[in-house]
């Protein structure tokens, strides 16, 4: 079982900290579906220092989210150290995570996220800085490394375990390649191997037996699902219930897909208000929709949608002309 210093977990099955996207509204929904831990999008170490608004308040964290892991990111120290403190004392969550895998250039500029994979050195210096201040477990998100010319993962991996660190994710991906091209799980097991605290795997994880291959070929202590859960909670229940028992659960109707999207709406509206949330959720309704008929068009339709009845109204007629599509079907069959 997946255990982070003395945080156990349910299951293995871990949701990574999409940026934009983890917010309390949709890591609960996602946690309802049987995630054995939900990581939060990642916050600025200069945000919880400065206490801008915006930052503090994505530190909420709902009670029935945990056990949940808080991401934050810099490339300074004293800062780094001062925001870890902050949310050591002052939030509930489980777990202070350093982010050391973001590939966006804004952020590796400020020689932050997947900048520090250059630098074992300063990886060690950061994390054991961390670690001497805080009480809750610190962990360490992180890529194989820069370029192909570059990976450090061992290495890396070995000096966040020496810092006192007590678990990795990583990513099978160097932050060249962003989110395209393949993750190397072959680096992954050899960083399994080479330290003696979990290590949590990430990438190329589309379906539940994707998630049972990595287990089975890498050795990891867990697995972390991101943009395969976008507008697709069922991906985390399917996952768990596979590993579970083997067995393969159906896909969700329409229905339910949309039902579920209305929930996360009401979330989001009653986390932000309802201006923001409807702007904010038209994305997610979008992910919502893969798969579905007509999704094309629903699509522009939704980008015009500017309240909750608005878009409810739309979701609802797309349900009821799938289902009159099912039903015709049926009748000519």
């Amino acid at each position: 079982m997946l255990k982070i210093g003395d945080i156990e977990m349910k299951n293995p099955v871990v949701l990574a900290p999409m940026a934009g996207v983890c917010n309390s509204a949709f890591r609960l929904t996602v946690k309802e579906f049987g995630a054995g831990l939900v990581c939060a999008e990642m916050v600025s170490d200069k945000g919880i220092v400065c206490k801008n608004e915006k930052t503090m308040n994505m530190l909420y964290i709902d009670e029935r989210e945990k056990p949940l892991s808080l991401q934050i990111f810099g490339g300074e120290k004293e800062t780094l150290v001062e925001a870890a403190r902050f949310v050591d004392q002052n939030t509930n969550a489980d777990i202070i995570d350093i982010n050391m895998g973001c590939p966006v250039p804004k952020i590796t500029k400020c020689d932050a996220g997947a900048k520090w994979l250059l630098d074992p050195d300063k990886i060690y210096e950061m994390v054991s800085a961390v670690v001497d201040a805080v009480e809750k477990p610190v962990t360490v998100k992180m890529r194989i490394g820069w370029d192909e010319q570059h990976i450090y993962a061992v290495k890396n991996a070995q000096a966040v375990e020496r810092a006192g660190g007590k678990a990795v994710s990583l990513h099978g991906r160097t932050r060249v390649q962003m989110y395209e091209g393949k993750a190397n799980w072959d680096i992954i097991r050899e960083v399994k191997q080479s330290i003696n605290i979990p290590l949590i795997g990430n990438g190329d994880v589309q379906t539940p037996q994707d998630a049972k291959r990595m287990l089975d070929e890498t050795g990891v202590d867990g697995v972390m699902i991101g943009r395969a859960a976008l507008g697709n909670p069922w991906m985390i229940y399917r996952t768990v219930q596979y590993l579970e028992t083997g067995k393969l659960m159906d896909e969700p109707s329409v229905r339910e897909k949309i039902d579920v999207c209305i929930l996360h709406l009401d979330r989001l509206i009653a986390l932000k208000n309802e201006d923001i949330a409807v702007r904010e959720m038209r994305k997610h309704a979008a992910w919502y929709l893969k798969g579905v008929r007509g999704n094309g068009k629903a699509r522009n339709a939704i980008n015009e949608c500017n309240s909750r009845n608005d878009l409810v109204s739309l979701l609802n007629g797309l349900v009821l002309d799938a289902e009159e599509q099912e039903r015709s079907q049926l009748i000519v069959g």
